[in-house]
């Protein structure tokens, strides 16, 4: 399957980074805070928050001020493979500061200083029809990602963008400092040209494009996946946008993105992108919700609330049912997502469970199991404890029935923890992103309803 490809060949190319800051206006934090038991749920959210903000904080790269697609604990890395910054991490990083500065985790002037330094960095890093890369390196130049892929990557380019819109609003109104930062972000979202991936004026979007290799990846992005935001995104550009009739015939291929199946008796009315009829990894209902508001979101195809809520209570039922016999399984251990896994990396969900529980999974869907999150949330904190809790927050996956418990981060896995618990608490991005103006029309545009445009 395409998008499987497209996350699995992260298996044969990537292996992490190393997050040591070089730069005196990045704190180095040596070691995780101890663990408090018999914290309230508000205590232990804001503990959570505030340690996995610290990834795109502390363990940010230094030279641009962005995230790094990974931290490794244990300092193993494969060569030339420690300074690579991602750019949809990037996104969910600039997200996260937003929360660091609501939250007060940072000062107000701190956060100022390092988004204006991440947003001056992309400014003059190399784009590809105003697209970036999926990674690049301190230089501004991409690194490939895989063969023919050295070059525009318009999904992580989709979820960076969110994220400016998300700065563009939160200093919209701000002193003449503020209001300069606001233009920049402004300026970057404007330069994509979201048309020119359509290859050709095809009503469809395409992944990937390269000086070098042209179309040769030729990965047309139809739904359902994560890439729900690519689309809407494209709508809405004032500059470069694309028709309706790209979302409709490209994206949910004439009504073919359409199923009725039903999953331990939750409804699922979208065709996820796997094999046979079930759903994706969880990062399918969050990577595309970081800004865009999915209550009372509402087109001819799905009520996304009811969607993402019922992929989320499907994972905490399978959990629950348990049909592998896994280890661990159960109210406070599920979700599965795209993670590591005992043999690399994979794409976990429901159809392809390894044993594998990635903490990103139950915690990003907070907004819609605030209840079964926590469960969650607590079990890992105060029973796992420093099996699972580092210096960033929960590492990224964990097996209790292999006893594997890897000390290592995924910069795009640490993001949505911190960015979905603080849309479930206050709505903070849902409210940022879905107040641009041009969000609104591009939702009118594609035949959405939404709180945000009624």
């Amino acid at each position: 399957m395409k998008l499987t490809f497209q996350i699995l060949l992260i298996i044969s190319i990537t292996s992490g980074l190393n997050c040591t800051s070089n730069a005196q206006d990045f704190e180095v934090i040596k070691l995780a805070p101890p663990i408090k038991k018999g914290l309230s749920d508000n205590q232990l959210l804001d503990v959570v928050q505030k340690q996995t903000f610290q990834y795109f904080w502390d363990g940010a790269e230094p030279v641009s001020g962005l995230a790094r697609e990974r931290y490794h604990v244990d300092g193993v890395y494969p060569e030339n493979d420690k300074n690579i910054i991602a750019t949809g991490a990037s996104g969910f990083g600039l997200m996260s500061i937003l929360v660091g500065i609501d939250r007060k985790f940072i000062t107000k002037k701190e956060g100022y200083n390092r988004l204006n330094k991440g947003l001056s960095f992309l400014a003059k890093a190399e784009r590809f029809h105003g697209v970036w890369p999926h990674w690049m390196l301190p230089s501004g130049k991409p690194k490939a990602f895989g063969k023919n892929d050295d070059a525009g990557d318009l999904v992580e380019t989709s979820f960076l963008a969110q994220a400016l819109l998300c700065v563009r609003q939160y200093y919209a109104n701000g002193n003449t400092e503020e209001k300069a930062l606001a233009k920049k972000a402004d300026e970057l979202w404007k330069g994509i040209e979201w048309n020119f991936y359509r290859k050709n004026n095809e009503n469809v979007l395409y992944w990937h494009w390269s000086p070098t290799a042209g179309w040769k990846m030729n990965f047309a992005i139809t739904g359902y996946n994560e890439c729900l935001i690519t689309y809407v995104l494209a709508a809405c550009s004032p500059t470069h946008g694309v028709p309706a009739e790209v979302y409709h015939q490209g994206w949910a291929k004439n009504g073919a993105i359409n199923t009725n199946i039903s999953l331990y008796d939750h409804p699922i009315k979208l065709k996820h992108n796997v094999v046979g009829e079930g759903v994706g990894p969880l990062f399918w209902a969050q990577y595309s919700y970081l800004g865009l508001n999915p209550k009372g979101l509402k087109d001819k195809y799905a009520n996304y609330w009811e969607e993402n809520r019922n992929q989320a209570l499907i994972n905490y039922d399978y959990a629950i049912a348990n049909p592998k016999g896994f280890k661990g399984y159960g109210k406070n251990s599920w979700g599965l997502t795209a993670s590591y896994s005992v043999k690399g990396y994979a794409a976990h969900n429901p159809q392809e469970d390894e044993g594998v529980i990635s903490p990103t999974a139950a915690l990003s869907s907070y907004p819609y199991t605030p209840k079964e999150s926590m469960q969650v949330i607590r079990y890992l904190y105060e029973k796992l404890g420093d099996k699972v809790w580092g210096k960033y927050g929960f590492y990224d996956a964990y097996s209790e029935t292999e006893k594997w418990f890897p000390e290592r981060y995924i910069g795009i896995d640490q993001g949505p923890i911190v960015v979905m618990i603080e849309n479930g608490r206050t709505g903070l991005l849902w409210n940022l992103f879905m107040s641009a103006p041009e969000v609104k029309t591009g939702l009118t545009k594609l035949g959405f309803e939404s709180l945000a445009i009624k």
